[in-house]
């Protein structure tokens, strides 16, 4: 048996992904910071040997039913791991959005509100004091009926439903109706039921068009179909719905993705007009504390919600709760989040705001002796809030856990007691351990990537410890002109108050503030229809799929050249077999098990679904007639399987791939498999991808590329490979417009919007603009002296 006392969680054997027979020994009771290039294999040993060996051995313990799934979800690929304490992991993939989850659910803020309301709020004389329940929008005792909490209604019109009223319902008119047999479907039984389904839709009678397309009642008729030349049609019963039900219906029950957007683009969304937008029951509304509703300290940022608290008088009952919702805010404001309200979607907010949250609630747990992983927690943070998350994940420490980091901050990594250093390269070069003990000692191995940026003769990654101006950088190359200018505003959305800012077109501009100073929202403002802008193209970090199916290969157009490669084999060609036969997502090639999906869901009770290969192709997605088909040694499975760099050195010689594989490259993506699920790729991976497609497009018109962090996830190393994308879409007289956080970045660009100066109502103005030296030199910009250390300059006093 083990030591339970061992100071180390020792691992022998990782062989997850790309780790090559790794061992390791890991401190516990200690900050161990995970580095290494993108694709590595730090995930791999982290998350996908420790973490998942920890959550086997947890399932394991809990029940026979959950043992069974176990064996389906399968362990991780590792010969032992021993002194592994329980782990609680703090990624950055976010589960499911739901438009109830909300900044105060994920932080627990929402459950104290709601008990200080209960207990201390002041009720209307003569009513019953109400309990917690009744100030969720999320309980029947709470939800407003009119909009049963949602705080908004959907609602459609004629208008939204027929956008051409010149056609008959034959030729379409009812465009919000389903295609193929469905609306046909429809159509039969409008006929049946004696419409005119052939006049233009204008000439119906107006009574005939609102019952057509608002009636709530379901009639059946007998329907005869039209007989059809190569089979026989019986007449059948069809139910009749109107347009807005379908839509309605579709919209707020479908699991398809698809349809609920296509539903979408029928319905207009406005404040429920019953309890005007604050989803509550007029009761619950009619309770106040320190003269507010529930509702309106739920929409105050949480820094302002604390100043109200800490003014308010109350009974001892509500100094007790007042000191708690103090407490838990205080967790959330220390890691740069007071700009947040606690009524804020969970669904609008960043993978680094939501792993921040999940940290700030962590801390308020209470549990010790535990191992917490965190993925890359500084993502999205501005380098004058790192001292804060050092602190909170110090204090994590202090209570006796064990703090495992996957992270490139330069800043996290100098204050680790360990660090584990990954390498040298990624995917097949990758997945040794080159480094593994205290900081400091890693200058000496010449190998690591990491060594570089963390001790001088690298670009330093923009993210200084301590005071920045204690190091220098190398000199900044003189900004190029803008070709033309681009007019913003007056932008009055969320916390920007009338901004009026320039865009310089035909160069690289840079825009940055802390969190929640209003840079996405400004940058959300430059559209295909701003004078000035010929082509938009906006980069974001959300998926490009949200199951397995979805892939790189998929996404890029990739996997079109590889089939009709498969297709033009003779084994194919004797076979009959065309290029859809290599398609895993029509039926006839694919394993059916799976539909070709090489992932089967295991449902879990009380816990978030999860993915486990398919028991008949074992993920291999396609059946075995398929698969006996090869191209130059290989199966389509086997080329999905393919590492993207491996792939461009096989398909050298095929122009069509050739170039797609080498735009992947050329963004720091050569470790991603062709066909890696969507669901495993990060938002800055997801991001990088769709910068590929975009680049391998050859493009005469004149573009305006803008990114959101596009640096988010990626090592110092690749943030050169990238930057070298981005002068060359410049260099080519395209415009780059990047919100962004990492200096090296910014202090590469041509001109910079620093916003601020703080974040929510502190926040929403420009402090600084012009170049990178220029706004380096701006006295109340909180970025300017850490601009300042990636410039070689000495900051304003």
């Amino acid at each position: 048996m083990p030591n339970s006392h061992d100071p180390f969680v020792r691992v022998r054997g990782a062989r997850e992904h790309n780790l090559r027979d790794v061992d390791v020994d890991l401190p516990r009771d200690a900050l161990v910071v995970f580095s290494g290039v993108s694709g590595s294999g730090k995930s791999s040993l982290a998350f996908g040997t420790v973490y998942a060996e920890a959550q086997r051995r947890y399932f394991e313990s809990v029940a026979p039913y959950a043992r069974r799934l176990i064996h389906q979800v399968g362990a991780p690929a590792v010969g032992e791991i021993t002194g592994l304490p329980p782990a609680v992991s703090l990624e950055q993939r976010r589960s499911a959005p739901s438009s109830r989850s909300s900044v105060g659910t994920v932080t627990t803020l929402s459950n104290s509100l709601r008990l200080l309301f209960s207990r201390a709020g002041d009720h209307p004389p003569g009513t019953e004091r109400l309990d917690s329940d009744a100030f969720s929008p999320n309980t029947a005792a709470g939800a407003c009926p009119g909009c049963q909490g949602l705080g908004r209604v959907h609602e459609t019109d004629e208008g939204l439903l027929v956008p051409d009223p010149s056609r008959s319902i034959r030729e379409g008119a009812i465009a919000a109706w389903p295609g193929a047999w469905q609306g046909k479907n429809l159509r039969d039984v409008l006929d049946a039921l004696g419409y005119d389904v052939d006049r233009p839709w204008r000439e119906l009678s107006a009574a005939d068009r609102e019952w057509i397309l608002l009636t709530d009642e379901q009639p059946v008729v007998t329907v005869h179909p039209v007989r059809d030349a190569n089979r026989i049609q019986r007449p059948y019963q069809g139910t009749y719905q109107s347009a807005r039900r379908y839509v309605l219906h579709t919209f707020a029950t479908s699991k398809s993705r698809t349809l609920r957007a296509r539903a979408e683009r029928f319905l207009r969304s406005a404040p429920c007009a019953r309890c005007g937008g604050a989803r509550l029951r007029p009761e619950a509304l009619a309770v106040t504390f320190a003269g507010r509703t529930i509702a309106e300290l739920a929409a105050l940022p949480l820094d302002g919600l604390a100043r109200v608290l800490a003014a308010a008088d109350g009974d001892a009952a509500a100094r007790v709760l007042t000191a708690d919702l103090l407490a838990r805010i205080a967790g959330v404001t220390e890691l740069g989040l007071g700009y947040l309200s606690a009524d804020r979607p969970a669904p609008t907010l960043s993978s680094g705001e939501l792993q921040r949250l999940r940290l700030a609630t962590q801390l308020r747990s209470g549990l010790f002796g535990v191992v917490y992983v965190l993925d890359e927690p500084s993502a999205g943070l501005h380098p004058a809030d790192t001292r804060s998350l050092l602190t909170v994940l110090g204090r994590l420490k202090a209570a006796g856990n064990s703090v495992f980091v996957v992270e490139h901050h330069l800043d996290v990594m100098r204050a680790a007691d360990w660090i584990v250093d990954v390498g040298p390269g990624a995917g097949d070069r990758g997945g040794r351990i080159l480094h593994s003990g205290p900081p400091e000692e890693l200058a000496a191995v010449a190998e690591s990537a990491t060594r570089r940026f963390l001790f001088g003769g690298g670009s330093g990654g923009g993210r200084p410890p301590g005071d920045p101006a204690t190091e220098t950088a190398p000199a900044a190359r003189r900004p190029r002109e803008a070709s033309e200018w681009l007019s913003l505003g007056p932008v009055r959305r969320h916390n920007l108050r009338g901004v009026r800012v320039r865009i310089p077109l035909g160069v690289l501009t840079a825009v940055t503030g802390v969190s929640g100073s209003g840079k996405s929202t400004l940058v959300g403002e430059i559209t295909g229809d701003v004078p000035g802008v010929g082509r938009l193209v906006t980069v974001d970090q959300k998926p490009i799929g949200r199951t397995p199916r979805s892939n790189l290969a998929t996404y890029t157009g990739l996997f079109d050249t590889v089939r009709k490669l498969f297709a033009a084999t003779d084994e194919a060609r004797s076979r009959g077999y065309g290029a859809g036969r290599f398609s895993f997502n029509v039926a006839g090639g694919r394993c059916e098990e799976c539909q070709g999906e090489g992932f089967v869901a295991v449902e879990l009770l009380f816990l978030p679904s999860t993915y486990a290969p398919c028991p008949v192709c074992a993920g291999a997605r396609y059946n075995e007639e398929t698969l006996a088909v090869r191209h130059r040694g290989l199966t389509v499975a086997e080329v999905l399987d393919l590492t993207v760099e491996a792939a461009a050195d096989r398909f050298a010689d095929v122009p069509a791939a050739a170039r797609s594989l080498s735009t992947l490259l050329d963004v720091g993506l050569g470790h991603l498999r062709l066909g890696q699920p969507a669901t495993e790729l990060s938002g800055g991976e997801a991001q990088r991808i769709k910068l590929a497609s975009e680049l391998q497009r050859s493009r005469r018109e004149r573009t305006v590329y803008v990114l959101d962090e596009p640096t988010a996830g990626l090592h110092p190393a690749d943030v050169e490979v990238l930057m070298r994308q981005l002068d060359g879409l410049v260099a080519g007289g395209h415009s780059v417009v990047v919100v962004e956080h990492d200096m090296t970045v910014v202090a590469g660009a041509d001109w910079v919007v620093d916003l601020g100066p703080g974040g929510g109502g502190a926040g929403g103005r420009v402090v600084a603009e012009g170049t990178p030296a220029e706004v380096a030199s701006a006295p109340e910009s909180r970025t300017a002296p850490w601009l300042a250390r990636a410039l070689g300059v000495r900051p304003a006093a």
